[in-house]
C-alpha cells in the first residue's frame, strides 16, 4: 500500500497581473460593474429608514460582503449554517438564518448566540415554534424568532390571513422570543418587466403589513417586518411599514435576472474566465474548458424569452457577445455556438483564445469555484476574495 500526496493550494495570482495571466477557468468579479450596482441599491434604500440586510448566499465571502458596509460589517442574511460560523468569525454579529429552523439545528444557532452573536431564525408552524419555545434557554437574549409568512404562494411561510400565525406569534410571545415577521417573494423572479415587479413587490409589502396589523391587534409585538428579494427591492414603489429589507444577487446581478428587466448583461459583474481548447466544424461550434463543474447546470433563462444555455459569451475584456452562448456542457467541456445555429468561424476563436462566460445564476456558479479574482477599472487583478460552499 503507499499513500498518494496531492498539492491542494492554487496557483498564486499577483496583484496588477493581466487576465491573460490568469489560469482557467476562474471567477471574475468586474469591480467598477459591481460598485455601480452597490450603488444602485444604495441610492433605491436612500432615506428610506430601513434597516438593510443584505443577503450573503450569493457571494459567500467576507471580503465582498464587508464592501457593502464601507469595508465594516452589519446585519447580514444567511442560509446556511455554515454561512452564519464564518461570518460571525469574520466579525458580523447580527445574522439572520433564513430558512427554515428545525429543532436538530438549534444547538448550533444557540452556540452562536452564547458568543455573543445576535441570532434570528424563523419558522411557519405553530408546532415547530412550541418546539423551538422548549428548548432556547430562559434568559437569551441574543436569539430571536421571526414568523416567515407566504405571501406569493412561491415556496414557504404561513398564511398572512391564517390562525397558524397567530398561534405562532403567541406561543414564541410567551416566551419573549418573538420578534416580527419576514417573507421572500420568488415569485418575483416569474415577473417580467418593471411594472409586473413593482406589482409584486406591492404584492409583498402588503401582505406583510397585513399580517404585522393581525399580529398586533392580537396584542402580540411585531416590531420586525422583514422583506425582500432583489427585483422588489429595486423596483417596490413604496416600502411603507416595512422595518427591513434583504437582497443578495444583486451585487454581481446575472443573466436570470436580465431576462426579466432587473439589469442589463453589460451590468453583470460576475463571469467565469475560459480558453479554447477545440474546435468542432461539423457542428459549427467551439470547445472552451468551462463546462458545467465551472458554469453549473443551472438552465434558469431556458423559460424565459431568451434562452441564454448555459450562459452567454464575453471578449477577454468583458464586452458582450449577444449571438453566441454555451449550448451544450460536459463537466469540462463547454460548446459555445451561434444563438440562431449558424457555425462559428473557427478563425475568429484560435486556440488558447480567451472567452467570458455571463452566469444564468450567480449564486450557483459561485458555488463551483472557491475564490473570485477581483479585477479592476483596467482589467487587471485588484484582489483575491476566498469564498466557501457547504453546509
Amino acid at each position: 500500500m503507499y499513500e498518494m500526496k496531492m498539492a491542494l493550494s492554487e496557483p498564486d495570482i499577483a496583484p496588477g497581473a493581466p487576465i491573460a495571466a490568469l489560469p482557467a477557468p476562474a471567477l471574475l468579479v468586474d469591480r467598477a460593474k459591481m460598485d455601480a450596482n452597490v450603488a444602485r441599491m444604495r441610492d433605491k434604500l436612500a432615506g428610506a429608514g430601513m434597516v438593510f440586510r443584505p443577503h450573503v448566499k450569493t457571494a459567500k465571502a467576507p471580503d465582498a460582503i464587508r464592501l457593502l458596509f464601507d469595508g465594516g460589517t452589519g446585519p447580514v442574511t444567511v442560509s446556511t449554517l455554515k454561512e452564519a460560523r464564518l461570518f460571525a468569525e469574520a466579525g458580523f454579529a447580527d445574522i439572520l438564518y433564513a430558512v427554515g429552523i428545525v429543532p436538530a439545528r438549534l444547538d448550533a444557532v444557540l452556540a452562536l448566540a452564547d458568543s455573543g452573536v445576535a441570532m434570528r431564525i424563523i419558522l411557519d408552524e405553530p408546532e415547530t415554534a412550541a418546539a423551538v419555545a422548549a428548548r432556547i434557554p430562559a434568559g437569551q437574549a441574543n436569539l430571536r424568532v421571526l414568523a416567515e409568512v407566504d405571501c406569493d404562494g412561491h415556496r414557504s411561510g404561513a398564511d398572512p390571513e391564517g390562525e397558524a400565525l397567530l398561534r405562532i406569534g403567541e406561543v414564541l410571545a410567551a416566551r419573549g422570543l418573538f420578534a416580527g415577521v419576514m417573507t421572500h417573494a420568488g415569485g418575483s423572479y416569474q415577473c417580467v418587466g418593471a411594472e409586473a415587479i413593482a406589482g409584486h413587490a406591492e404584492r409583498e409589502r402588503a401582505g406583510l403589513a397585513r399580517a404585522g396589523e393581525r399580529l398586533r391587534a392580537a396584542g402580540l409585538p411585531c416590531p420586525v417586518l422583514s422583506m425582500g428579494s432583489t427585483p422588489t427591492a429595486l423596483f417596490a414603489r413604496s416600502l411603507a411599514g416595512m422595518t427591513e429589507l434583504r437582497a443578495g444577487v444583486y451585487m454581481f446581478q446575472d443573466l436570470v435576472m436580465a431576462g426579466i428587466g432587473v439589469c442589463a448583461p453589460q451590468d453583470i459583474a460576475l463571469s467565469v474566465l475560459c480558453s479554447v481548447i477545440g474546435h468542432r466544424p461539423s457542428a459549427g461550434q467551439i470547445v472552451v474548458d468551462a463546462g458545467w463543474m465551472a458554469l453549473s447546470r443551472d438552465r434558469g433563462t431556458a423559460a424565459q424569452a431568451v434562452d441564454q444555455g448555459y450562459g452567454l459569451l464575453c471578449g477577454e475584456d468583458g464586452a458582450v457577445l449577444d449571438d453566441m452562448i454555451v449550448v451544450g456542457a460536459n463537466q469540462e467541456h463547454g460548446l459555445v455556438g451561434m444563438r440562431d445555429g449558424s457555425p462559428v468561424d473557427p478563425a475568429r476563436f484560435p486556440i488558447g483564445a480567451r472567452l467570458r462566460v455571463l452566469p444564468n445564476h450567480a449564486c450557483a456558479t459561485g458555488a463551483q469555484h472557491d475564490r473570485y479574482v477581483v479585477l479592476d477599472h483596467a482589467g487587471c487583478v485588484a484582489a483575491v476574495w476566498p469564498r466557501f460552499s457547504g453546509w
